[in-house]
């Protein structure tokens, strides 16, 4: 498509763009690329210093830049195209949607599916290959369930949600509007509840609840949620899990928070708004996180946490004075050294 035709799609004033300067240039787009990799015909963008380096070799044909007429300047002395922005990578991102849409089921349930017949089916709903699916489910409108995916009794699934093939849906489960299942998930799986019994070892508590996933929920690949024995495990509007996460029975997730790959929530974890809990972040049970709570990498937390902190490290600490420990630590060997000398010179 032309350059106006993109700004049209995305909603943009051309006087925010090249097309206002003098003698506007209006190039063929093709594709989108990362600026190191774009070839003529490609949109791009740039976001940080590592982006401003390439302006002066990508081969890109139009950039998203900030606002920033130096930068503007310096791509149009190239002869490329810009769009500005104060969010190049957000605007990038919608830019892609113009130029590529994932591949969807057609509205059609494939022959052998198997649907017990209670189930309430709405319109435009796509289902693949070997699903099955149990009694007194409801699935809204426009739903795409791929192959091999098993739902269990009296799930609930809202429009337009996308189950990825071979993902488990367990009974009771609720699973609202847009919200999307990677392959491999596991939702509403029986939580990990086991009473001590006296010279009888375990006993497994029945796992009575459900787990509710809000509007707008995406899950990745080979994640697990699980139910509890009572009450339910919630997530949030709109956050996002990435893959290989395990959120414990119980556990009540906040709007619009993070979880990055191989984070461990255990049982009854709070978890507030906005949240972001970075890879491999494991968070023990009955431990409240603030709104806003940034947990670095393999981080461990084990108490709670107020709005707005910032911690890293195992046990975490405040994330300033951990890198302050770290820098510390690189200088233990020296330090050693100097208090073995005073030592030798104390004794003597």
């Amino acid at each position: 498509m032309k350059l106006s035709e993109l700004i049209a799609q995305l909603g943009i004033a051309p006087a925010v763009t090249s097309l206002s300067s003098p003698n506007p240039h209006d190039p063929d787009l093709v594709g989108v690329a990362a600026i190191d990799q774009a070839t003529p015909g490609m949109l791009s963008f740039v976001e940080g210093a590592p982006g401003v380096a390439h302006i002066d070799h990508t081969q890109a044909s139009t950039l998203i830049l900030p606002w920033d007429q130096d930068l503007q300047a310096r791509a149009l002395a190239r002869g490329i195209t810009w769009i500005a922005s104060d969010q190049p990578r957000y605007l990038f991102a919608r830019a892609i949607a113009c130029f590529y849409q994932p591949w969807q089921l057609p509205p059609t349930q494939h022959p052998s599916v198997v649907i017990d017949p209670s189930v309430v089916v709405g319109t435009g709903v796509g289902i693949g290959a070997h699903v099955v699916i149990q009694g007194g489910v409801s699935l809204g409108n426009k739903v795409q369930i791929h192959p091999n995916v098993v739902i269990y009794p009296q799930v609930t699934i809202g429009d337009r949600t996308i189950l990825h093939a071979n993902c488990v849906i367990h009974e009771r489960t609720v699973i609202g509007a847009d919200c999307v299942i990677h392959s491999g998930a596991v939702i509403g799986a029986e939580g990990f509840g086991f009473v001590p019994v006296a010279d009888h070892g375990w006993y497994g508590m029945p796992q009575s609840g459900r787990t509710v996933l809000e509007d707008q929920v995406v899950v990745g690949c080979n994640t697990t949620i699980d139910r509890p024995a009572v009450g339910e495990t919630r997530i949030g509007k709109g956050t996002k899990i990435d893959n290989l996460v395990q959120i414990g029975h119980g556990c009540q997730l906040g709007e619009d928070s993070l979880l990055c790959a191989q984070v461990g929530l255990a049982g009854a974890t709070r978890i507030g708004k906005r949240v972001i809990l970075a890879g491999q972040v494991g968070v023990s049970g009955q431990v409240e996180l603030g709104d806003r709570t940034v947990v670095a990498a393999q981080s461990g937390v084990h108490q709670s946490l107020p709005a707005d902190a910032q911690v890293a490290g195992y046990p975490a600490i405040n994330h300033r004075r951990w890198l302050r420990a770290m820098a510390l630590v690189k200088q233990l060997p020296q330090l050693w050294q100097r208090v073995k000398a005073l030592e030798q010179q104390v004794g003597k």
